[in-house]
């Protein structure tokens, strides 16, 4: 069985939340290339922030069903190193929903392709804002059931 990263690090995360089906998860996966990686061949930072983004913005943007932008990224912590050659497999999910804004949990997993071996590797917190089509906030759409918080 495998731990819970993102419900240890967001223990705010609503049951609500947790438990509807509409907030499911997103999950990316991608091979770490050479290119992508450091002189001691580990992924960049920056480039794993930006893969987090990625899986963020695609779990806010199917919670809001809005256009979304970063507003901010938190507590990123890079625990154990990347290498090229392996799998990263990115899990998302959406932790808070406020007027306009959704928070989403990412952990990164870094894979060993030849063994299967998993190791949470980086673990972060996004906030999204939906903005319209002047660029200014906008609130999502409201969905039933849908715990929404102020922000």
């Amino acid at each position: 069985m495998i731990d819970d990263p993102i419900r240890d690090y967001h223990p705010d995360m609503t049951d609500e939340l947790e438990q509807d089906p509409r907030f499911t998860e997103v999950r990316l996966a991608e091979l770490v290339m050479p290119n992508r990686t450091n002189h001691h061949g580990t992924l960049f930072g920056g480039h794993a922030l930006g893969l987090m983004d990625h899986a963020g913005w695609v779990a806010a943007t199917r919670c809001a069903r809005r256009t979304m932008v970063t507003v901010a990224s938190d507590r990123v912590e890079f625990k154990v190193p990347v290498r090229a050659g392996q799998l990263v497999e990115l899990v998302a999910l959406v932790t808070k929903v406020g007027r306009t804004s959704v928070t989403v949990g990412v952990d990164m997993y870094a894979e060993d392709v030849a063994d299967g071996t998993r190791r949470l590797a980086t673990s972060g917190s996004f906030v999204f804002v939906a903005i319209d089509d002047e660029g200014r906030p906008t609130p999502v759409q409201p969905r039933a059931g849908s715990p929404v918080h102020p922000d």
